[in-house]
């Protein structure tokens, strides 16, 4: 009798972007950066704003230690350019919720992002004190 073929168990689908431009390389165990693009995010809404800049800093800032997803619309259009900061496993067993930023429109905010989520993000680190202006409490 021939010995049976290992099988290689199921890969998961969790933990993997199915937003346009989804980046994994952060891997399932990282915090996960969502940018919202959809019908005001990313648009001249705000006008002087270079968007594709912006998200090329923080895929490039949050390579290796985090994940960036692009989304469609995420309906806080009130806050434009709206950024969503999601806590890794770890920071969600720590007490680390989402945090949504809005009116994230320039470079620094992006660069300190990119910095907090590197250091730990939600429930892992402290946010930069300048982050507090851009939070907003999302209405369900």
């Amino acid at each position: 009798m021939a010995p049976r073929p290992r099988r290689e168990p199921p890969v998961s689908r969790r933990g993997r972007g199915t937003g346009r431009g989804a980046d994994t390389a952060g891997g399932p165990d990282r915090c996960t950066v969502t940018v919202c693009r959809g019908c005001c995010c990313g648009t001249e809404k705000l006008p002087g704003v270079d968007h594709a800049a912006q998200l090329g800093l923080l895929r490039e800032a949050l390579s290796g230690t985090g994940r960036v997803r692009v989304t469609g619309c995420l309906d806080a259009c009130e806050h434009a350019d709206v950024i969503v900061v999601q806590p890794s496993p770890a920071g969600r067993a720590a007490g680390g919720r989402p945090v949504w930023l809005g009116l994230v429109n320039d470079m620094d905010a992006a660069a300190d992002i990119a910095a907090w989520v590197a250091a730990g993000g939600p429930g892992l680190a402290d946010p930069p004190g300048v982050l507090d202006l851009y939070e907003f409490a999302r209405n369900r």
